[in-house]
């Protein structure tokens, strides 16, 4: 399966202080049940051989003697396998010691890097035994006879050609400084930071470790791993909880349990081109300062994520996850809708909004935004003028439904029929109106349009859009039709979370309008333009949910449509099988280029995710490329 992902493991072993045979005999425990779980990294933290807590039997030479045994039998221990192995011990170069997070494979030792930033505040007192990276700058450090590159700026090339995996090591105190190295290592093309780190525990400490691995993801635009030092370390003067984190750009993915009295593993799979697609296309990543040069280190190809179950990629990625974050994530995106729209109001100097409302999702949510933003600027919400216009497929639960929102609302209701203005239209082409085809149901669009449009234009108002990101990718919208507006505030947002926007605001509505917008919620999505009610939009597109995913990981990480396919099995796994997605793939990218004519020509609109398709901005685009640059698995 072609992925793209490498398993990270954070691997917090059981521990003796100065005892460096015993913890290495737990480091391979780990070890071999990181790799068991598919893992192509495994990290274990700072000083970890020895035990971070060991003060001044670091300058014994007992202790650095048994450590550096210890260090060569890790090292000889990654014969033959393909994870690798990153564990931190102390490290003599000649009359100094180094903090140091030897990075193992292939039964060797790689890279040397060595801690820059040393604490020496409150609990900490690493300059009494440790001496900085800047010491030492670049070159090689000897161990078990062999000549190793060691210092600062080292980045691990694993594997050749657009693939290659690269990563840095960076150790606790150094995050914490004012300018981290793993922000050179990221300028130098490193995709993860890995942190062993050792910080103590103090309460809500936690918390701000939380984000700041986080903050660091997302200013390096990739991934960062931290391992912390476990409850085994020394509690003389402070508590170790053993803290382990991923995350990649700004969103934690996995972290472990704090304080737990055995072993621990952390999982997370990670994605290099992810990582270089967003640095691509945050410009200004590339526009910092020049780093010092890093020196590669060339390391064995990784394996491949055995599945992407530690990815966290999800079926709805446009969805808040988290439950108790929703309502606010929710009151965000109106916020920006409203906002946008009343600036334009001030702006035309318009008297009133007018809305098409059809008793479906999208409208509804244009409703809403109408609603929130009339009342930023203090106009009554009969400001607001809602225009229901029932044609040839208009069924009594959407309609009545439009009229119950538009009360609810305290809107102005207008009911214009477009039965007669459409036949008579037909006469003029001379189209058989039993003739169900593309006229038949355009001209139906086309002919709302026009009404709002005029409308407006008889109000001093301004035609507010409904046609939300989903359908603005597929084009799914008639040209000049549905397609047009003065101003659309749902151009930014995707269809699974329109239906999320819509029952939040139910939950926070009274009863009456509650229960209006829960029905909403629930109706199926069709444009109602065929007799018969019983005419699906996705049963023609497939559903929505796929479209939305696909549209999110190919804008935000420039997937190919192979990768889309295997992510989608993964994130859909029991909800829907490969015919299913193989088959909303095909439409997705059928309609994303060809229908990007339409796109070219869309109204303003605020943006309010990662992801949008304007012209103007996110989404620029030739209306002419060929399938080839889409190619189907």
């Amino acid at each position: 399966m072609n992925n793209g992902f490498v398993r990270l493991a954070a691997c917090v072993p059981e521990l003796r202080v100065g005892d460096p045979e015993w913890n290495a005999g737990r480091i391979l425990e780990s070890y071999a049940r990181a790799e068991a779980e598919g893992a192509a990294v495994a990290v274990f933290p700072e000083l970890s051989v020895t035990g971070y807590t060991c003060g001044d039997l670091f300058a014994t030479r007992a202790l650095l003697d048994a450590s550096d045994k210890a260090l060569a039998s890790l090292a000889a221990a990654t014969a033959g396998h393909r994870c690798l192995l990153v564990a931190g011990a102390p490290m003599r170069v000649g009359s100094r010691l180094f903090n140091a997070a030897p990075v193992m494979g292939g039964g060797r030792i790689l890279g040397l890097p060595f801690k820059e930033f040393l604490p020496e505040y409150r609990e900490f007192y690493e300059k009494r035994q440790f001496r900085s990276a800047r010491e030492f700058g670049g070159g090689t450090a000897s161990f078990g006879g062999a000549e190793v590159p060691a210092g600062q700026g080292l980045v691990f090339k694993c594997g050749s050609g657009p693939d290659a995996f690269c990563f840095g090591v960076e150790i606790c105190e150094d995050l914490w400084s004012v300018v981290p190295p793993s922000l050179s290592l990221a300028l130098n093309g490193a995709q993860a930071v890995l942190n062993l780190s050792a910080g103590t525990e103090l309460a809500a400490k936690a918390d701000f470790r939380r984000s700041l691995v986080a903050g660091q993801s997302a200013r390096i635009c990739g991934a960062y791993l931290l391992c912390g030092a476990g409850v085994h370390e020394s509690t003389a003067d402070a508590v170790f909880s053993g803290h382990a984190l991923v995350a990649f750009n700004g969103r934690i993915l996995a972290e472990s349990e704090r304080f737990a009295r055995k072993a621990t593993m952390t999982l997370a799979d990670v994605n290099g081109s992810w990582c270089n697609a967003l640095r691509a296309a945050a410009a200004s990543f590339h526009d910092a300062t020049a780093p010092a040069p890093a020196r590669i280190v060339d390391a064995p190809a990784l394996a491949e994520s055995p599945d992407i179950s530690r990815s966290g990629v999800q079926a709805l990625p446009f969805v808040p996850q988290d439950p108790e974050t929703r309502p606010k994530r929710c009151q965000e995106v109106f916020s920006i809708q409203a906002a946008g729209l009343a600036k334009r109001i001030e702006h035309v100097r318009a008297r009133r909004l007018v809305v098409g409302v059809s008793g479906g999702l999208d409208s509804t949510l244009a409703m809403l935004a109408s609603a929130k933003a009339v009342d930023l600027l203090g106009m009554p919400r009969r400001a607001i003028l809602a225009v229901t216009m029932p044609g040839f497929g208009t069924t009594a639960r959407t309609r009545g439904n439009a009229e119950a929102l538009a009360a609810e609302l305290g809107a102005e209701l207008r009911t214009i029929p477009i039965g007669p203005a459409v036949e008579r239209h037909f006469a003029d082409i001379g189209h058989d109106p039993s003739v169900r085809d593309v006229v038949y149901e355009n001209a139906q669009a086309r002919e709302r349009t026009q009404v709002l449009m005029d409308l407006a234009n008889q109000e001093g108002g301004l035609l507010v859009g409904t046609g939300d990101l989903s359908e603005i990718a597929l084009g799914w919208s008639t040209f000049n039709g549905d397609h047009m507006s003065m101003y659309n505030p749902n151009c930014g947002v995707p269809k699974s979370l329109i239906r999320l926007l819509v029952r939040c605001e139910a939950d926070a509505s009274p009863p009456a309008l509650a229960a209006v917008l829960r029905d909403i919620a629930d109706t199926p999505v069709s444009p109602e333009l065929l007799p018969g009610g019983s005419q699906s939009t996705e049963g023609v597109l497939g559903r929505y949910e796929l479209h939305d995913f696909f549209l999110y990981h190919f804008l935000k990480y420039g997937e190919s449509p192979e990768r889309l396919r295997n992510l989608a099995l993964h994130a859909f796994a029991g909800q829907a099988g490969a015919e299913e997605v193989d088959s909303a793939l095909r439409v997705f990218v059928r309609r994303f280029l060809s229908q990007q004519f339409k796109r070219n020509a869309s109204p303003d609109g605020p943006k309010v995710g990662s992801v949008a398709l304007s012209p103007r901005g996110d989404w620029r685009c030739p209306p002419d490329a060929a399938p080839a640059a889409l190619p189907m698995p």
